[in-house]
């Protein structure tokens, strides 16, 4: 154990945030200043119809260390993706921006520096709605079952993992199947992992995408990619 990173890249897909982007660019870089290596932050536009194109592209003008991307067309899979092709560092990240607080984002990255020979992701405990409660109990036992795994929280971010797990660097899910897969990925490969609880429910702007459509096509989509593994 100990820190062996000399560069930290933080993937950031960005989809239709331009009211809000700009605050959590300056939040995370205000919160990032404790982490004890550099980092990067990759801003990948994600099939965005509003202006967060140019906002992050001013962002990367102002901020050093911060890079845009765009990725066409959208799918949260496709941005995650393309931003870890493109990111250089030797400890990689990739979370939902709209939903990570600076405060758990630097707590993850800083267990991922402490245990650099293990993927650490986050554990959400609390959620907004006893819907979303439930959905997510639902889809967490369907993956746990299919795939024999012993982790909880299947889409928790933000999600860090060392370069040299090389086989998370070939991911192929385009869309939010790419979380049940980064998983599936692990527990073939043996990658240790570890899980640290995460208990924020705030939400810095706009809608969540997920409803029961879009919930019935992740645990469909979880037995299509279990069906897939086993041909």
């Amino acid at each position: 154990m100990g820190m062996a990173s000399s560069l930290v890249s933080i993937v950031l897909p960005v989809h239709n945030q331009h009211d809000h982007i700009g605050r959590i660019v300056e939040e995370y870089t205000t919160g990032l200043a404790r982490l004890p290596v550099a980092h990067e932050m990759l801003l990948v536009i994600n099939g965005c119809r509003d202006d967060s194109l140019a906002v992050c592209r001013a962002l990367a003008d102002r901020y050093a260390n911060v890079r845009t991307l765009e990725c066409e067309p959208a799918g949260w899979g496709r941005a995650v993706t393309a931003g870890l092709a493109a990111a250089g560092g030797d400890l990689l990240c990739y979370t939902n921006s709209a939903r990570t607080s600076p405060q758990d984002l630097l707590l993850v990255l800083l267990y991922a520096v402490a245990f650099p020979d293990a993927v650490i992701k986050a554990n959400r405990k609390i959620r907004e709605s006893w819907r979303r409660r439930a959905g997510s109990l639902l889809y967490n036992l369907e993956c746990r079952a299919l795939f024999d795994l012993s982790n909880w929280d299947i889409n928790g971010t933000p999600k860090v993992f060392p370069r040299r797990f090389d086989k998370l660097m070939t991911l192929r899910e385009p869309g939010d199947l790419i979380d049940a897969e980064f998983n599936v990925v692990c527990r073939r490969e043996n990658y240790p992992m570890l899980e640290v609880p995460i208990f924020s429910t705030r939400r810095h702007g706009g809608q969540s995408t997920t409803g029961y459509g879009s919930a019935l096509r992740m645990y469909w989509g979880a037995f299509r990619l279990w069906r897939s593994r086993r041909a």
